[in-house]
């Protein structure tokens, strides 16, 4: 049996602390299908976007994320900035999971770990911020920052209700930024948003329909950015998201792909990438072609959710869903 030399970079905390009480399991089931596996639980922020960056230095075939967005988003980091790359496995073992989702990676770590041991690859887009990378969604504006304000320890206990309540204790301080949208080859909006998305998968925060046609796999970020607007407005739209309701052509809502955009402000905006601060505008956004091998399920059978049986999650984030690419209007 080939023997692969895997690092596993996971977060003890994620997901109500499954890794940590898993980490057993995980090691001698990858042993068994010829991983070889160490290990680097993180202490700190940061510690994982290191971590990673040493294993592809120390020349390991595989480096695998165990935890959530947020853990993936700093292995991203660490790997993206080194021109040889190894293939990047996940085990989605967080809170929300947007990339396992988008791309049909198995809930269960038992059928999450049967992927990596096949070791079966596809050539995944990477997101450039300034200097950061993310590899799901980038955003900005009223809301966004809600994923990373929400404490480590409120999520183990809770779970995703963790974000509703935030949400709600943050719902009062919604308000317009006037910011200035520069996208590549479709022009410049100057105008006040509420926030706006950059999604590079078809999924955003757990759902689904936000962003349906975007693909990991086309060289465009699928761009969404919410206008000027009342409460009453926001809590209409936002309710049609959480029932899986396209809002892609409600008027309050611009959307465009593109390759390349900049967004600017005078005003302070933070950003968001991939549920994790990511500084502050302005910002140019700009898609890295097939940047990463990521390990999928080679049937594009596998479903985030039971491990068998949902093909679309797989050929929606790779952009086989037969709507094509067709651009939104602004």
């Amino acid at each position: 049996m080939e023997i692969t030399r895997a690092r596993l970079i996971y977060n003890p905390t994620s997901g109500r602390e499954e890794v940590k009480r898993r980490l057993a399991a995980i090691l001698q089931r990858l042993e068994r299908g010829g991983i070889e596996t160490s290990c680097h639980a993180t202490e700190q922020e940061g510690d994982a976007i290191r971590a990673a960056s040493e294993a592809v230095e120390r020349g390991f075939d595989m480096v695998i994320s165990a935890g959530g967005d947020g853990t993936l988003n700093e292995v991203v980091n660490g790997m993206s900035v080194h021109a040889n790359r190894p293939a990047l496995g996940i085990l989605p073992l967080g809170t929300t999971n947007d990339f396992a989702r988008a791309h049909g990676i198995p809930r269960r770590w038992e059928d999450a770990c049967d992927l990596l041991i096949r070791r079966y690859t596809v050539p995944v887009d990477v997101g450039q911020a300034n200097n950061r990378y993310f590899i799901n969604i980038a955003g900005g504006g009223s809301m966004t920052e809600l994923t990373y304000e929400v404490p480590s320890k409120l999520k183990t206990m809770v779970g995703q209700l963790a974000y509703y309540m935030k949400g709600l204790e943050k719902i009062t301080s919604l308000h317009p930024t006037r910011m200035k949208i520069t996208a590549e080859g479709i022009g410049e909006f100057d105008e006040e948003f509420m926030l706006f998305l950059i999604a590079n998968s078809n999924s955003v925060a757990g759902f689904d329909r936000l962003a349906p046609n975007a693909s990991t796999s086309d060289g465009l970020f699928d761009v969404l950015a919410l206008r000027k607007c009342n409460l009453a407005e926001f809590i209409r739209l936002a309710t049609m998201v959480m029932r899986g309701e396209p809002i892609l052509d409600d008027p309050h809502v611009m959307h465009f792909l593109c390759s390349k955009i900049h967004v600017e402000t005078d005003s302070r905006v933070q950003l968001n990438l991939d549920g994790e601060f990511g500084g502050t505008l302005p910002c140019t956004f700009a898609v890295l072609p097939s940047h990463l091998q990521v390990i999928v399920d080679e049937h594009g059978e596998s479903s985030y959710r039971h491990g068998t049986g949902n093909v679309s999650s797989i050929a929606n984030a790779n952009g086989h869903n037969g709507n094509g690419n067709g651009r939104g209007t602004p």
